[in-house]
């Protein structure tokens, strides 16, 4: 089952392709193509650049990511680089810059490409080609008809009624065929759009055309809460957890992009400062403990075999990248866990309530009459059970609670290793991150020294 998906990149281009051609995820970069730029992720960007920069007119979107993901175990990374490069060249006809990736990290194989948003050949946009209608609609469905076309030639399976899983990945198809909780489907819908969003403005405008209702007054305790087609009653986002409330999404949407928006307090001291320049036994305080930050640096480039500055960099994007890849992970499986919880409580209620019902079945007459009436509460809550696990389980299957209960605890276990294997990515991406800033502190330093030199010796 081949499923796509296409979103609009209008900041952090480069983090966007960095992040596509993680080595990690791409077997070292063996499954990465790219056609009209270079394939180090920030020197395509920068070649994107230069087609825009001879384009006609401005406009906001830098680039266009589209995704295409296959069922399970019914493609190996090659066929799927092999795929993705005829889709690119129907789809693009060989007039768009565009960087593709295919990712083996997850258990279904899919791949990535970002493409120039301004056409080699005239200077015009995507969008001006493709302006006719509803853009977004026709340029998403005509890269799902192409992609049916040729996952069928390759014998790959497709989505039969692609309406129903319009813009999906996989995963997201796959969660959203299932029968879950209102909470559990409110909370990976929330997480789709998280995914499509610019920002949280955008984000709040997206809600809408994935039939959320979002409600968003800061000025009020209950800031944010949601609603999804078909639900009575909102949902505040506290309940949902803390990883959907306002102050979390926008973290999320920057984290999602692979762009790092924190920056750290260095312990570097600035040397160009006035009270610095006029004092040596300062100067001289300043020099040694530069050096001793120098060397904490380099302790922190050796301990993740850093060789250089664009090493790093990319070191420390791509932990970010898993970070953030981890953190969703994680989010998910909590998401999952909850969603079992709620259907093991349900199969125990039946579980225990089915021998009343099932003895006061069997009863006849007046006897059966009076239990029925001194039990009426016990066959409210047993069918209401029954109708809930029906509409989980329409094909009447329903699980036992021990087999639920297995499940839940085999993510509960799996949680707890992804947890620990985040806590020390983040550990990891806390002192990578450190380097950077601390390293450009320090180069601004010598820069600064340079100048001021420059400048005295001109003066003499």
């Amino acid at each position: 089952m081949a499923a796509t998906k296409i979103i609009s990149i209008r900041f952090t281009e480069a983090n966007a392709i960095a992040y596509i051609a993680n080595p990690e995820k791409t077997d070292n970069g063996r499954l990465v193509y790219t056609f009209g730029c270079r394939k180090n992720p920030y020197e395509a960007s920068r070649d994107f650049e230069q087609v825009r920069s001879t384009g006609t007119g401005r406009n906001q979107i830098l680039s266009h990511h589209f995704m295409q993901s296959f069922s399970p175990g019914e493609i190996t990374p090659e066929k799927a680089l092999q795929v993705g490069i005829e889709l690119c060249r129907k789809f693009l006809n060989d007039e768009y810059q565009y960087y593709l990736a295919v990712h083996t990290d997850k258990d279904h194989i899919h791949l990535h490409c970002i493409f120039n948003n301004v056409n080699m050949v005239d200077g015009l946009t995507f969008e001006t080609h493709a302006d006719q209608g509803d853009k977004r609609h026709r340029k998403w469905v005509n890269l799902r008809n192409l992609s049916d076309e040729i996952c069928k030639k390759h014998k790959l399976s497709v989505i039969e009624n692609p309406e129903m899983g319009k813009g999906k990945s996989y995963f997201e198809w796959d969660m959203n065929r299932q029968n879950l909780s209102w909470k559990a489907k409110l909370k990976f819908a929330i997480d789709q759009v998280i995914k499509e969003s610019e920002d949280f403005d955008d984000f709040l405008l997206k809600c809408k055309a994935h039939n959320i209702e979002v409600v968003y007054n800061p000025e009020h305790v209950i800031d944010l809460k949601f609603r999804l087609a078909g639900q009575q009653r909102f949902t505040r986002a506290r309940t949902l957890g803390w990883y959907y409330e306002s102050k979390q999404i926008p973290r999320r949407i920057a984290m999602y992009k692979g762009v790092m928006n924190y920056t750290p307090k260095t312990n570097i001291i600035r040397t160009d400062t006035e009270k610095m320049q006029g004092s040596y036994g300062l100067r001289k305080w300043e020099d040694l403990q530069n050096m001793k930050e120098a060397s904490r640096v380099i302790n922190i480039l050796t301990k993740y075999g850093v060789e250089n500055n664009v090493h790093l960099e990319n070191t420390a994007l791509a932990d970010y990248a898993r970070m953030g890849a981890l953190s969703e992970n994680l989010n998910s499986l909590n998401t999952q866990i909850e969603d079992l919880s709620v259907k093991i409580k349900t199969a125990r209620k039946v579980q225990k309530l089915k021998p009343i019902i099932d003895e006061l079945k069997a009863l006849s007459g007046r006897r059966k009459d009076k239990l029925e009436c001194e039990h009426k509460a016990e066959f409210l809550a047993y069918h209401n059970a029954v109708k809930q696990l029906k509409e989980w389980f329409p094909d009447g299957r329903f699980p036992s609670p021990e087999n639920l209960d297995k499940k839940r605890n085999a993510l509960i276990q799996e949680r707890s290793e992804k947890n620990e294997e985040y806590k020390t990515l983040k550990a990891a991406v806390s002192e990578l991150n450190y380097a950077r800033q601390a390293l450009s502190d320090y180069l601004r330093n010598e820069r600064n020294a340079q100048e001021q030199k420059r400048r005295k010796e001109d003066l003499e």
